[in-house]
């Protein structure tokens, strides 16, 4: 399981810095979290193919979060010839913005999609949200390659349950942003313990039909009448990993709910802690409020993105009067330790361990 960061600024992107867009890899999928403006451009220069993503989850309408999404798609079009659809998941409006975009631009697609969209709470709107009056209910007629999807409302411990298919589960958590914003939660279920070879072999198990069915827990039985339980040449399960990727925030306090001991976590830190009232009134982040965060919730990793502009990558050179973002790594690393936060540049890509037992 790998992540890849395509974009990691804020607000706008730059000669050195796509905006928001993280990729997760998994076999022979791809699920994408964010397509700020230019994401397509990002996707190609890496060796990430567009036909494998299968999943899209936005966490916000802000551009430099969902700007790219309507050209993505039509990018997707153009590279693969798939036959199930793209689903997609975001706050609501999600829809109606892909829909129109689509629309007016006569886009036909080579492949259906689906947006699912999460209900937005009272608690998520901000102050000043009725003196902009939106109408996030799309036209009935879908777009032609749009299948209906659903409204997915929390449930009663305030998290949404986005995706369960016994392989991977996704929950959706709010977020405090001057928008509607979403958290988002992946768990992988446990994962079957390691095949003993020699310990099979030993029982006079040959290698072939029986080793599939013993991986996969079942008991065999050998031409002599022997019967061998699983147990005998498998290991322990192992816990699955668990993956945590926040949207734009200056409240990620509701992911505890369901990011506890969580393999990774993916949190903004968009300004550095002097510049913490600017952060909470633009509704972002600092190091240290990310880093207190992964510290509460016992995350292994914690990778920060979504710098400003302000702040130089970490593979240039700063300047004399200019900041890097290896001030916003050390405040980060003052909360957690060395070794435990990674400032994610344009094209990084991290590496999930599988769990121990």
């Amino acid at each position: 399981m790998e992540i890849t960061f395509l974009g990691t600024a804020s607000a706008y992107p730059t000669p050195s810095r796509g905006v928001s867009c993280v990729v997760l890899k998994h076999d022979n999928w791809c699920w994408m979290f964010d397509c700020g403006e230019g994401s397509q451009i990002q996707l190609m220069k890496s060796p990430l193919k567009p036909g494998k993503i299968s999943k899209i989850f936005i966490s916000h309408l802000h551009g430099d979060h969902c700007f790219g999404l309507p050209g993505l798609m039509c990018t997707i079009s153009q590279n693969n010839a798939r036959t199930e659809p793209v689903e997609l998941y975001g706050p609501l409006g999600l829809r109606k913005f892909l829909r129109v975009s689509l629309e007016l631009s006569r886009s036909q697609l080579g492949f259906d999609y689906i947006v699912h969209e999460l209900q937005v709470l009272d608690s998520q709107l901000p102050a000043d949200w009725m003196e902009w009056t939106v109408d996030h209910a799309a036209d009935e007629k879908l777009h032609p390659n749009e299948k209906a999807g659903r409204l997915i409302s929390p449930d009663e411990n305030g998290v949404w349950q986005l995706f369960n298919d016994g392989k991977f589960h996704v929950q959706g958590v709010q977020l405090q942003h001057r928008v509607p914003s979403f958290g988002f939660a992946i768990r992988e279920a446990p994962q079957p313990g390691r095949f003993d070879v020699q310990a099979a072999k030993s029982l006079g198990i040959p290698p072939g039909p029986l080793y599939s069915k013993l991986k996969s827990g079942e008991a065999v039985v050998l031409e002599d009448g022997t019967k061998v339980d699983a147990s005998e040449v498998v290991g322990p399960s192992r816990p699955g990993r668990h993956i945590l990727v926040m949207g734009d925030t200056s409240d990620s306090s509701e992911v505890v709910k369901v990011g506890r001991g969580a393999d990774v976590l993916i949190h903004e830190a968009t300004l550095e802690n002097a510049l913490w009232e600017k952060c909470l009134e633009n509704g972002h982040s600092t190091p240290a409020m990310a880093a207190e965060l992964a510290q509460q919730l016992d995350v292994g990793q914690l990778i920060l993105t979504h710098f400003s502009q302000r702040y130089r990558p970490l593979s240039y050179d700063a300047q004399e009067g200019e900041d890097s973002v290896k001030k916003l790594l050390e405040e980060a690393e003052n909360v957690l330790g060395k070794g435990k936060v990674i400032c994610a540049e344009d094209m990084f890509s991290y590496t999930v361990p599988m769990k121990k037992t």
